[in-house]
C-alpha cells in the first residue's frame, strides 16, 4: 500500500473498489490481523491495533468482525452452524453456554434462518444460507466495525439480493461501522455511503459513492464504471462502447 488512508464513521459504510490484485482484501485482512501490516497503523475506536499483541490484542478483537467471501470455506464442515455462530461467544468468554445457545438462536432469527438449523451442517444448507451464517457469526459479539470481504461475489445474482438486502437492514440497525470490499460496483452502489478507489495499491479516488460513481473523476474509475453491467441493454451498450473508446485512448 502506498499512502492509503481511510475512515469510517459508526454507521457508515465505506465501499472499497478496484480491479483483482488492487489491494482491497490486503487492506481489510490487515485490520482484523490476518494480513501483517509493515507500515502505517490501523485504528479501529480510537486503538492502534498494529501495536496490540497478547493479551491485549485478544481483549480488543471483539470489537470487529469479518465476514468472507467464500461462505462455505468459512465454516467449519465438522461443525454445526450453532457451534459456528456460538464459537466467538465462547472463546471470549463473552457467555456461557446456555447464554450462547440463546445468542445463536436470536442471532439465526435476524438472518432469517430458523432457530431450529442450529443443529444443521454447514453442507446442508445452500452458499446464500451458509453466507448468512457467515453473517451470524460476525454479528455476534456486536462489532463495532465489520469488514464484509466480497460477500456475495460466490453466489448466484438472485440469491445476492436477498443477502444484500439482510446486510443493508442489519446494518442500520445495529448501526456497525463497515468496509465493503468489492469489484462489484453495482453492489456497492446500493450499500455505500462512500467509495475509495485503489488501483495497485494506491488511493486514486475517494468520496460520497453518488459522486464517485456517477461523476468519476479520473480515467481508471471511469473505466471500472463503464464496465460494470447494467440491467438495461441500451444503457449497457453505451457503457461498452465508452469502455472500448477509453481502453483505446
Amino acid at each position: 500500500m502506498h499512502g492509503v488512508s481511510l475512515t469510517i464513521g459508526k454507521g457508515e459504510v465505506l465501499g472499497l473498489v478496484g480491479e483483482s490484485g488492487s489491494g482491497k482484501s490486503t487492506i481489510g485482512r490487515a485490520v482484523v490481523g490476518l494480513a501483517r501490516a509493515t507500515g502505517g497503523s490501523v485504528e479501529v475506536c480510537g486503538t492502534d491495533v498494529t501495536g496490540l499483541s497478547g493479551r491485549r490484542l485478544r481483549a480488543f478483537r471483539p470489537t470487529y468482525s469479518m465476514v468472507f467471501q467464500d461462505p462455505g470455506a468459512s465454516l467449519n464442515p465438522r461443525w454445526s452452524i450453532g457451534a459456528s455462530i456460538a464459537a466467538p461467544l465462547l472463546v471470549n468468554r463473552a457467555a456461557d453456554r446456555t447464554a450462547a445457545h440463546a445468542r445463536v438462536a436470536e442471532l439465526l432469527e435476524q438472518v432469517e434462518l430458523p432457530a431450529r438449523w442450529a443443529s444443521r451442517f454447514p453442507h446442508e444448507l445452500s452458499g446464500g444460507q451458509r453466507q448468512r451464517v457467515g453473517i451470524a457469526r460476525a454479528l455476534a459479539l456486536e462489532p463495532e466495525l465489520l469488514i464484509a470481504d466480497e460477500p456475495t461475489s460466490a453466489l448466484d445474482v438472485s440469491v445476492q439480493a436477498t443477502v444484500l438486502r439482510l446486510f443493508r437492514e442489519l446494518q442500520d440497525r445495529m448501526g456497525f461501522a463497515c468496509l465493503f470490499i468489492s469489484h462489484d460496483l453495482g453492489v456497492v452502489e446500493l450499500l455505500a455511503h462512500e467509495v475509495a478507489v485503489l488501483r495497485n495499491g494506491r488511493l486514486v479516488e475517494h468520496g460520497p459513492a453518488r459522486e464517485v460513481l456517477a461523476r468519476p473523476r479520473t480515467d481508471y474509475t471511469r473505466r471500472l464504471v463503464a464496465a460494470a453491467p447494467v440491467p438495461d441493454p441500451v444503457q449497457q451498450a453505451e457503457r461498452r462502447r465508452l469502455w472500448r473508446e477509453m481502453a483505446a485512448a
